[in-house]
Formats: structure tokens, C-alpha cells, sequence
């Protein structure tokens, strides 16, 4: 700034110089004088010029450093102004969890002095109490004081014992319930049996249909000596090219069949040879159900049943149940009871011989009233059997009740053998009343909604109104259902009963 002054003042005193000039000089040297003062003041503008510009330059140049020293003065100021801020922000996120800690302490605090408070009332109640029964057991004697402390620990006692209890009886159940199901998979892979269905009549092919007025005899006489000689039912129709033979012994009705083979093989039908082959037929069946007999001991390992016990069981050969051959089921009910009873370390050899005798009163129910288990154990107890396998006969269907292993594991064979799949069948009537009265007994219950009945009757899910059942309920709901199923029908295997009881809670966002 002084240069740029500098510079003005010399051009103001050039300014004046040269007017000075042009009044003094004189006409004569007015040009020359004029052109030396045009000359100074050109130079004096030039140079005047050229100073303002440096000095222009000079001062910009400051103006620019004076600028960035500000700039970065600036900046160091605006750092540590940040710095300053962050530091307390910090201090204030610091403060604000400490703050939060302290209330969180505090009400913790509070909670403790309220518990301490309640200890204290508790205390200050116990020993009011106590207070009393010293009062009272001042005035006992020692017999009655220890009679009173006596009874005070036996009610805390019952309470700690009763815990502990079902605490060992749910673990006990759970490793029992787990032992038991590897023991009947165990069982049931090692031991897969086929299983033959039979019917309940036979039929029998013949040649051609003109054979059928033979067999049929002069009015009649060729088809009534049949029935007589053998016992059974000839059944001769429209069907073409066969008859068929019905009865309820299936011994007989095998007799029968056998005797009508052999007649329509020989072409020759007269009473006499009727009965010619009848007998002959009569002796070979009775040779096969000793052999099915001798074989199914033989295949278990017991060889020392009495031979009227092995004529029975024989028989069992042509009875079904359900369409499950009899003697199969027997074979497998011994395997499967001496396989679990070896797996409890248990003798197998009686296990299996109730098994293979547990049905053996099915051979001659159609002859004898009551029920099969009964009838076999008679009959078993007849033929010299011992008590526990007489009593596993009577109990496998729980006409009496089981108090032995053996009587156990021959009703849970008994069970598996008929349960598995494929073992047994029913008429597509009865699997529909079944199906449909397992319904109706969970729709009976208040409060059920819906019930579907799966898995060919092994599963009963029955849906509930969540208003009227609750979990408590649904529990007790699904035992007594499952109870009055069990009083009320039969089926094989067992039936699980799920009750479902669902809770919505539904709202819309207008």
C-alpha cells in the first residue's frame, strides 16, 4: 500500500512539474520543452503503472497468505472444536449408562428390600408361630412333644417324598417304555413270518358242467350222502365249472374238499364210493394235521407235549381268524415270546411253549361253548400242561388277569403278531363301522367340534372348541375317549388318540 502512494504522489508531482514547465518556457522552447515534459510524464506514467502493478501483485500475494493462515488457523480451531464435542459427547453417553445402571441398581434394591420385607414378615410369622407351639408344647408332655415334632416332619417329608417319587416313576417310565420298544423291534426284525389267508369255504373246480348232475346223483341221493358222510354244505350253482363247499369246522369242510377231489379225479359217484373216499380222505387229513402238529413242535424246540395237545395244534392248520392262518399265528407268537423273553434274560423255552399253546382252544370253539383262551387252558391243564403256562393260555386275551412275565409277553406277541400289517383283514363293511364308531364315541364328548378317524382306524384326532376345552381338559378328554374305546370295541393293535385344541387370535389393519 505505501508503493501504490508512493507512486500517486509521484505522479501528482509529475503532473504539477510539468505544468510548471509549460508556463515558464517560452515560445521558442515550448515544443522542445513540451516533447523532454511529454517524455518525463510518459516515463513517470510508465513507471507509476508499472509500480501500481507490483504493488498490486505484492499486496494479492499477502492478501493470499494472510488468507491461508487464517484458513488453516481455521481449521486447527475447528479440530479441536470437534474433538471438544465428541469428548463430550462421550462423557454424555457415559453419564446417560450410568444413569441407566443407577436405575437399574435402584430397582433392583427395591426389589431386595421388598423381598427382604417379605422374609422378614415370613420370619417374624414363623417365629410367632413357633412362639405358639412352644406355648402349647410347655404344657405337653415329652411323649406329646415328640408325637407334635413327629407329625411337623412327617408333613414335610410326604411333600419332599411324594416329588422324589414321581420324579423316579416318570424316569422310570420313560427308560421302561424305551427298553420295552427295543425289545419288541428287536423282536419283530427277527422274526417275519408270512401269513396265508384262508376262507371259510372251498371251492372246487370241476371239468365241465354236465359233471355237476352226477355229483348232484338220482334225486339227489349222490349230494346228501356227501353231506352226511363229511359234515358239511355242498353248494352246486350257476357258477361255471366249480362247487363249493361251506362249513364252520374247517377240518371237515378240508375232508370234504379232499373226498371231492378225488371223486370228480375218479369220475366214479356212487354213496359207496362216496364213502370209499371219504374214509380215504378222513385218514390222510388227520396225517397232515400230525405232521403240522409234529412240525410246528419241532420248529419251536418243544418235544415234549402230550400227543392229544399236538393233534389240536395241528388242527390249527386250517382255522383262520380275521383271515390270519391260526398255526402261522401261533408259530410267530412263540418265536416272538421267546425272543423277548431272552432279551430279559429270561428262560425263552416256556415263553414259547405258552405262546404256541395260547390259541390252542380255536382248534374245537365251534364245539365247545365259551371263549378260546378258557377253552385252550382246560384243555392244556387236561394234558398235563404246568400252571404258568395254563394261566398265560387264560389270560392272553385278559379273561383273567396276568400276574406272571410269561402271561405278559404271550399277550404282547399275541398283539404284535396280530397288529402288524398285512397280518389281518376284515370285510370293507366292518373296517367302515369301525372307522365310523371310533367317530362317534369322540363326538358323544362335549365340547369336540370335528373328529377324523386315520391311518385305517389306528388314530383318532378329534378337534375341540378352545373356548369350552382347555389344556387341562384336553388331557383328561383324550384318556376317556381312549378309555371308552377300549370297554367298547375291538380292533387290533392299538388306537392313538390326539386331541387338538387350536386358539386364534385374528385382527385387520383398515
Amino acid at each position: 500500500m505505501e508503493i501504490v502512494l508512493a507512486a500517486v504522489i509521484a505522479l501528482v508531482v509529475g503532473g504539477g512539474v510539468g505544468i510548471f514547465i509549460n508556463r515558464t518556457m517560452t515560445n521558442s522552447a515550448a515544443k522542445r520543452t513540451a516533447e523532454e515534459a511529454s517524455n518525463v510524464i510518459e516515463d513517470a506514467k510508465r513507471q507509476a503503472e508499472t509500480m501500481r502493478r507490483e504493488a498490486v501483485i505484492e499486496a494479492k500475494d499477502q492478501a493470499l497468505k494472510y488468507k491461508q493462515e487464517v484458513e488453516k488457523e481455521n481449521k486447527e480451531r475447528m479440530r479441536e472444536v470437534r474433538a471438544a464435542e465428541n469428548r463430550l459427547n462421550q462423557r454424555e453417553e457415559s453419564l446417560d449408562r450410568r444413569v441407566v445402571a443407577l436405575d437399574a441398581r435402584e430397582h433392583q434394591l427395591s426389589s431386595l428390600q421388598g423381598q427382604v420385607e417379605r422374609r422378614e414378615r415370613d420370619v417374624k410369622a414363623a417365629e410367632k408361630e413357633a412362639n405358639a407351639r412352644l406355648e402349647r408344647i410347655a404344657g405337653m408332655s415329652p411323649q406329646e412333644a415328640k408325637e407334635e415334632l413327629l407329625d411337623s416332619l412327617k408333613e414335610e417329608v410326604t411333600y419332599e417324598s411324594a416329588a422324589i417319587i414321581r420324579e423316579s416313576e416318570a424316569r422310570t417310565k420313560a427308560e421302561a417304555d424305551k427298553k420295552a420298544r427295543a425289545i419288541l423291534s428287536l423282536a419283530i426284525q427277527r422274526v417275519a413270518a408270512d401269513h396265508s389267508a384262508e376262507s371259510t369255504v372251498s371251492t372246487i373246480h370241476i371239468p365241465s358242467d354236465e359233471l355237476k348232475g352226477r355229483i348232484i346223483g338220482r334225486e339227489g341221493r349222490n349230494i346228501r350222502s356227501f353231506e352226511q358222510l363229511t359234515g358239511t354244505n355242498l353248494v352246486i350253482d350257476d357258477t361255471p365249472e366249480c362247487v363249493t363247499i361251506t362249513c364252520f369246522d374247517p377240518v371237515r369242510r378240508e375232508i370234504g374238499r379232499v373226498t371231492m377231489e378225488n371223486l370228480i379225479a375218479d369220475g366214479r359217484i356212487h354213496p359207496a364210493r362216496i364213502e370209499e373216499m371219504y374214509e380215504k380222505a378222513a385218514a390222510y387229513v388227520g396225517h397232515r394235521i400230525q405232521e403240522a402238529g409234529e412240525q410246528a413242535a419241532f420248529d419251536t424246540g418243544i418235544h415234549d407235549l402230550h400227543p392229544e395237545l399236538i393233534q389240536t395244534l395241528g388242527r390249527l392248520r386250517y382255522r383262520t381268524s380275521y383271515g390270519q392262518n391260526v398255526l402261522d399265528h401261533s408259530l410267530e407268537v412263540a418265536y416272538l415270546a421267546g425272543v423277548m423273553a431272552s432279551e430279559l434274560g429270561l428262560d425263552p423255552i416256556p415263553a414259547k411253549r405258552a405262546g404256541l399253546l395260547h390259541d390252542l382252544g380255536k382248534a374245537v370253539d365251534h364245539e365247545v361253548e365259551g371263549s378260546h383262551a378258557v377253552i385252550g387252558a382246560d384243555l392244556a391243564r387236561r394234558f398235563g400242561e404246568s400252571a404258568d403256562i395254563v394261566h398265560a393260555i387264560e389270560s392272553h386275551h385278559g379273561d383273567v388277569e396276568p400276574n406272571t412275565v410269561i402271561d405278559v409277553l404271550v399277550q404282547a406277541a399275541d398283539a404284535v403278531s396280530a397288529a402288524r400289517p398285512g397280518a389281518r383283514k376284515e370285510t370293507l363293511d366292518a373296517y367302515i363301522k369301525r372307522l365310523e364308531k371310533l367317530e362317534e364315541i369322540a363326538n358323544s364328548r362335549e365340547g369336540v367340534e370335528r373328529t377324523y378317524a386315520i391311518q385305517a382306524g389306528r388314530e383318532v384326532r378329534v378337534m375341540v372348541s378352545p373356548e369350552t376345552i382347555d389344556d387341562a381338559h384336553a388331557v383328561v378328554l383324550a384318556h376317556d375317549i381312549a378309555h371308552q374305546i377300549e370297554s367298547e370295541m375291538q380292533y387290533p393293535g392299538q388306537v392313538k388318540v390326539v386331541v387338538i385344541r387350536e386358539s386364534r387370535a385374528v385382527d385387520y389393519a383398515k
